[in-house]
This record gives C-alpha cells, sequence and structure tokens, in this order.
C-alpha cells in the first residue's frame, strides 16, 4: 500500500476516534485537536503521493511553494499528479473517498446529537452524488478549465478555504455539544460552510459542461 493511502485511511479511523469521544463528551479541545491532525493529513498524503512518484525528489520546500502559487513549483507538481492519475488511477479516488467518509461521518454525528437538522446532511448527499458522478466523466480538478472553477475549487485557496471552513464549523459544534456553546454561532458556521460546498459543486458542474 502506497504510504498517501494509508494516511488517508489512518486520517478517516482518527474522525471516528474523535466522533467516539464527541459521544462520551470527552474534553473538547482534545477532540479538536485530534481534529486538527485529522485534517492537517489531508495535505500531507498528497505531498506523500508526489514525493513518493518522484522518488524523494520534491521536497516540502518545493511542495509548499507550489500549493501557494509558485509558477515554476506548480507546473512540476501538476505534471507529476497526471503522472500519479495515470500510474494510479485509484489514488485521487482514494482521496475523495476518505474526504467524503470523514465529511459524512461528522454531519451523521452531529444529526445524531440532535445539533443539527437532517435536511443539512440530505443536501450534501445529494450535492456530492450528482457532481462527482458529472465529474468522474469529465475527469479529474486538475485538468479544470473554467475561471470559475479554478477559483473555487481547484486553486489552493479554494481548496485550503473550504477545509479552514470545514474544520471552524465542526470544531465548533463540537463545542456546542460537548461544552454548551451557543447553537446560533454553529448554524450560522453550517450556512456558510453549505453555502460554499454548494458553490464549489455549481463550479464543478460549470466545468464539466463547458466546452
Amino acid at each position: 500500500m502506497r504510504s498517501a493511502d494509508a494516511t488517508t485511511i489512518f486520517r478517516v479511523l482518527l474522525v471516528f476516534f474523535s466522533i467516539y469521544l464527541i459521544i462520551l463528551k470527552i474534553n473538547a479541545i482534545l477532540i479538536i485537536l485530534i481534529l486538527a491532525i485529522a485534517f492537517l493529513l489531508d495535505g500531507i498524503d498528497g505531498y506523500l503521493a508526489i514525493r513518493e512518484e518522484s522518488k524523494g525528489d520534491i521536497s516540502i520546500k518545493e511542495y509548499l511553494l507550489a500549493v501557494i502559487g509558485n509558477p515554476k513549483d506548480k507546473k512540476r507538481i501538476k505534471a507529476i499528479k497526471e503522472s500519479i492519475s495515470k500510474a494510479h488511477p485509484y489514488g485521487p479516488r482514494m482521496d475523495v473517498a476518505g474526504d467524503r467518509a470523514v465529511e459524512y461521518s461528522l454531519w451523521v454525528v452531529f444529526i445524531y446529537l440532535n445539533i443539527l437538522p437532517l435536511f443539512i446532511l440530505l443536501i450534501i448527499i445529494f450535492r456530492h452524488s450528482f457532481v462527482d458522478a458529472i465529474m468522474g466523466a469529465k475527469g479529474t480538478s486538475n485538468k479544470m478549465k473554467t475561471k470559475l472553477a479554478k477559483v473555487v475549487y481547484s486553486s489552493s485557496i479554494g481548496r485550503g478555504g473550504v477545509n479552514i471552513v470545514k474544520f471552524v464549523t465542526f470544531s465548533y459544534l463540537i463545542l456546542v455539544y460537548v461544552s454548551g456553546y451557543p447553537i446560533i454561532y454553529g448554524y450560522i458556521l453550517t450556512g456558510i460552510l453549505v453555502g460554499y460546498i454548494l458553490l464549489r459543486g455549481i463550479a464543478e458542474v460549470n466545468e464539466a459542461f463547458s466546452k
């Protein structure tokens, strides 16, 4: 098994463990810390895949510069990603599967705990199911051409932004359940997150049907 795939599996298990701690109402800060590690691993597995494909020729500095947007490093990383997609076609899908497992699990637990209403999860499932199917026929996000898709979906800002909003939202919902924080701010953050996810979905659909 590739180290990147092992990291993906590990971060999913970390989230499952954090969910167990949420239900038991263990220390909220500890749970958020574990969740933070799981979210950080989402970036690390990408680096591990690229490092493995380049046989260790890509340093963490070069990878971070590419993420920030350095044209030279970004072009090189993009070429390696395309190589990975051809050599290990299941790899990118494994990463997406990990993302979905983490996100769905967190939505489900807060609905189960009566923190959020069920319709939120139904919106997310509908969005991911149909958009993933459309993009599965189109190809990976690395090949996106439209301006909207590049900005809100495939860019470093787009990818990093949604992960930050997810982490902040789910962390606050943990504080709501475990520590009794006001739910109103949780609803506001949830609304922002769902809106962001839907916007990214619109960008993907626009990309898929553009010429």
